[in-house]
């Protein structure tokens, strides 16, 4: 399980609080852990998670339907990968300290004609991310499609919240 090369290229290098939506079976979160990170980790999945419940603060809950879990915490960094739900979007920037970062990576438009994700509700359309940070310092961005083993269409951005 590698972690996600846009998470190691621009998490920022003194750990805090860190924030993984969606974490799944933890291979972001493990290396923020290992990195020196205080790490939270949400997703639905209590299998996945249950290995990770010594590195990290697990939270089981579905996001999608229930009330989000986390009201008024914020941290230094939250990070999102290959997940996406448009009704998260506030809550999930309001998630991040003024001053915080947000690392977001996840399918674009083009992946329907590779493969799944294939419903648009699943694919951040062109320069969404982009919209989704509007006032924030974007460090760094990218919308492209990467061939090799596993093709797929990607969005990511690496932002600052204004502090």
């Amino acid at each position: 399980m590698t972690p996600s090369t846009w998470l190691q290229r621009f998490a920022p290098t003194t750990p805090g609080t860190a924030l993984d939506v969606a974490c799944g079976s933890g291979r972001n979160l493990r290396w923020l852990s290992q990195s020196g990170w205080q790490v939270t980790g949400i997703d639905r999945d209590t299998a996945a998670t249950s290995p990770l419940q010594s590195l990290a603060t697990i939270v089981d809950a579905d996001i999608e339907t229930g009330p989000w879990p986390l009201p008024q915490q914020q941290f230094d960094l939250v990070v999102v990968c290959n997940y996406l739900w448009r009704p998260l979007f506030d809550t999930i920037k309001s998630a991040v300290k003024p001053g915080g970062w947000l690392i977001w990576e996840t399918f674009a438009d083009g992946q329907q004609t590779i493969g799944r994700p294939s419903r648009p509700d699943f694919l951040l359309q062109r320069g969404e991310l982009l919209r989704v940070c509007a006032g924030w310092q974007i460090v760094a961005y990218e919308d492209l499609f990467e061939g090799g083993v596993n093709p797929r269409f990607v969005q990511r951005v690496a932002a600052s919240r204004p502090a």
